[in-house]
Formats: C-alpha cells, sequence, structure tokens
C-alpha cells in the first residue's frame, strides 16, 4: 500500500506528461489523410495490346482506435492515481450513477472536481475523432481491420486522331479535312477506398455516454459526502464505459 505523499509527487509528474501525450494525440486525430486508404488496379479493354498500368495504393497510416487505446492507457493511469490521492485526503464521497446503474462508486468529492475537467476534455477528444466519409457505403473488413468501401470502375480514355472530310474533292478543288482528336476508352479503373475512421453511428453512440458521463459526475459533485490510502481504479470503469471494455 503506497504512502500518500508518494502518490501526490506521481500525480505531479504524470499530471504534465498525459496532457502532452493526449494534445499530441487530438493533433493526430485531426489529421483524416492519415486514416485513409485505397487501391486502385487498371485493366486494358484490350487484353492483348492495351497498355499495362501498374496498380496504386495509399496505405492507411493510422488507425482511431490505435489512438484511442493510447489515450486511455495515459488517462487510466493519471485518473487512477488521482482517485488513490483524492481517497486518502476526503471522506466526503458519492456514487457516480449513470440511467440508475453505478458506473463507479463512491468517489471522493475532490475525484469528481477533477474528473469533471477531464471529461470535458475527453468530449472535444471523441467530438474530433475522425469519420468516413458518408458519401461513401462502407462495411468492416476483417482481413485488414479497416472500413472498406464498395469498388468503384471508371473508364481511361485516349486522345486518338481523327480526319473528317468537310467537302470532298471535285475536279476544280482538292477536298477539304480537318483533323480533330476525340476520347476513346481503352481500360478501367476498378478503386476500393479504406478507412481507418470511426464509424458515425458508432462515434455518435461515444459522445452520447460521454455526456452522459458528464451529467452524472455533476450530480455526484453535490451529493459528495466519507475513507484511507488503498490503490483506486478509475480510469478502467469510466473508460469501459465510453469506449467498451477491453479484450484481454
Amino acid at each position: 500500500m503506497p504512502k500518500l505523499n508518494q502518490v501526490n509527487a506521481l500525480v505531479t509528474a504524470r499530471k504534465g506528461d498525459a496532457e502532452k501525450q493526449v494534445n499530441e494525440l487530438t493533433k493526430l486525430i485531426q489529421k483524416e489523410q492519415l486514416f485513409a486508404g485505397r487501391e486502385r488496379t487498371y485493366r486494358p479493354l484490350d487484353e492483348l495490346n492495351g497498355q499495362k498500368l501498374p496498380p496504386e495504393s495509399q496505405r492507411v497510416q493510422q488507425r482511431a482506435d490505435d489512438l484511442v487505446r493510447q489515450a486511455r492507457t495515459k488517462w487510466t493511469e493519471l485518473w487512477n492515481l488521482v482517485l488513490t490521492q483524492d481517497s486518502g485526503n476526503q471522506s466526503a464521497r458519492a456514487d457516480i450513477v449513470v440511467d440508475g446503474a453505478v458506473v463507479l462508486a463512491g468517489v471522493p468529492v475532490t475525484s469528481l472536481l477533477f474528473l469533471d475537467k477531464q471529461v470535458s476534455e475527453l468530449e472535444v477528444f471523441v467530438a474530433k475523432l475522425p469519420t468516413p466519409d458518408p458519401a461513401e457505403e462502407w462495411a468492416h473488413d476483417p482481413n485488414t481491420g479497416l472500413l472498406r468501401g464498395k469498388a468503384s470502375e471508371s473508364l481511361r480514355t485516349s486522345k486518338e486522331p481523327t480526319v473528317i472530310v468537310k467537302y470532298p474533292a471535285t475536279t476544280e478543288h482538292p477536298a477539304q479535312t480537318e483533323l480533330f482528336t476525340k476520347d476513346v476508352p481503352v481500360g478501367t479503373w476498378t478503386q476500393i477506398l479504406y478507412s481507418g475512421c470511426v464509424p458515425t453511428d458508432r462515434k455518435n453512440a461515444i459522445l452520447a455516454r460521454v455526456r452522459k458521463l458528464q451529467d452524472a459526475i455533476k450530480l455526484a459533485k453535490e451529493q459528495a459526502n466519507l475513507t484511507d490510502v488503498e490503490r483506486q481504479k478509475a480510469g478502467e470503469p469510466l473508460l469501459d464505459f465510453v469506449f467498451g471494455a477491453t479484450a484481454g
């Protein structure tokens, strides 16, 4: 069982680090291009003589769930430490209750004050999670763990010169012709879009749970009132409620 002064020292050291790391992650989740990927393959209409073009691809560089996990790790460590610190300092306590169910029981009033601010930052973080282009139809791809769009095809054309005879030749005048180019289909591009974003309905559901948690913490602050220094856990149950329990 740690001494309270040890917990106080850890909280002081970890607050700045957690804030810095989460700020960096929040900047990352706003860079939509990091979450986008695609594959394009080309097939000439003339399989024997048509021009062959190599496939094109753009790798998804970030997955929103990976960034959520990193942020969860930082928040979990810090929230647990602060709850342990406040448990040793305070006797005033209250339960955080959402929809009649206790999400976190017996929370000191000082922790409720801290969590009120943290969950506001959590709301900002979740609100900025990237979502895929609503114009596309997305489905989960079990092979990549990404969202996968429907394959789309587009023609590749080539400009070919064409001569038209405006006036045929006569005994007195040569034929009058005009040269112009026209687009002729020569192949087909097949494109599949990929996304590492969070599905919009999932993001909205998470955001709704964050806001319920905010309301519950505000109510708990008003009811708070009671105990000594044992290690406490705040991050796991709160973040499991928002994002869902992690496996393992």
